[in-house]
């Protein structure tokens, strides 16, 4: 693919089990990129509204909870699925000569992704729904000296304007969006109409196979882990939301039915979740060290099958 994700990297804020519990003595619930604070098995099936009607529901829940994510994305488990989200991209991006990328990061949220691709030389476009989402992306790409690197646009991700959505960009992200949404497939047709041909998609959501793992562990609930085992519901608690969550054995058929090919399957944070000790985390060494293991099995089966979230990438069309 041309163009690689190289040249100096500027670090900018780095983002990353529930802000609002987690600290030294104070045991986090488990965490889950955007959707943290799930709890699985004990959400009732439900009609849930659409992604859009969701997210222009109530704006003022997203300002409410903004204090609560950011510091979800200063934790140790924050930072670390960010961490390990572009250690993944790397893989696929990074390579000699080629100008910056233009990237397109949907539901992209206050910029977590955005000013570490930003930082790496390229320009990103974030796409949200909520107001605070996107003013917390501005302020952040702002305080990193990467504002002229970084657009905002707010809108929903499946009613892209004409310029998006004809933007031949030559990377799409598409992270924590699936949780939130009932068409998976028509999210991801939608979410793949603007990348070029050859172009680098990049999907990410909750792995339903981990939250009975996670319940039994981290709440020490077996009967609500056994609970979990036969349901697709959990909610997050930050933005109190009912989410859908998937698998990626359920999603790669879905991505090559839609014409993706050389698709490969990551996990992120599948041991942070199930170290129980989270004071533990903020500890720089051994922090260092989990970043290490967490960076040495994201592509190491059984651990991509039993991490918090998935991470899907491929090529779309084109060979």
């Amino acid at each position: 693919m041309p163009g690689g994700l190289t040249g100096p990297r500027r670090t900018g804020r780095r983002a990353g089990p529930s802000a609002s519990t987690a600290g030294p003595g104070r045991p986090a619930r488990e965490p889950a990129g955007a959707a943290d604070g799930l709890r699985g098995g004990r959400t009732r099936p439900e009609r849930r509204p659409g992604y859009r009607h969701r997210m222009a529901e109530a704006p003022e829940k997203f300002d409410a909870a903004m204090t609560a994510w950011r510091e979800w994305q200063d934790a140790p488990w924050g930072r670390l699925r960010h961490t390990i989200a572009e250690a993944n991209l790397v893989r696929h991006l990074d390579g000699p000569g080629g100008g910056p990328l233009r990237i397109l990061d949907l539901a992209g949220g206050d910029g977590g992704d955005a000013v570490r691709l930003a930082a790496r030389g390229h320009h990103v476009t974030v796409v949200d729904h909520a107001p605070a989402m996107l003013a917390a992306a501005a302020e952040r790409a702002a305080a990193s000296g990467l504002a002229e690197s970084v657009t905002c646009v707010r809108a929903d991700v499946t009613a892209l304007p004409a310029h998006l959505a004809g933007g031949e960009f030559d990377v799409v992200l598409c992270h924590n969006l699936l949780q939130y949404v009932d068409d998976v497939a028509g999210t991801l047709a939608a979410a793949l109409a603007p990348l070029r041909s050859g172009g680098l998609f990049s999907v990410m959501a909750v792995n339903r196979h981990s939250a009975a793992l996670n319940i039994a562990v981290r709440e020490g609930d077996p009967a609500a882990a056994l609970a979990a085992l036969d349901t697709d519901r959990s909610r997050a608690r930050t933005f109190d939301s009912v989410l859908r969550l998937h698998t990626a054995e359920e999603v790669v058929p879905v991505l090559r039915s839609l014409g993706c090919r050389d698709v490969h399957h990551y996990g992120i944070r599948g041991f942070c979740d199930y170290i129980t000790d989270d004071a533990r985390k903020r500890d720089p060494a051994f922090y260092a060290d989990l970043e290490r293991l967490e960076l040495a099995t994201t592509a190491r089966p059984p651990y991509t099958h039993t991490a918090r979230l998935f991470q899907l990438t491929a090529t779309k069309g084109g060979r």
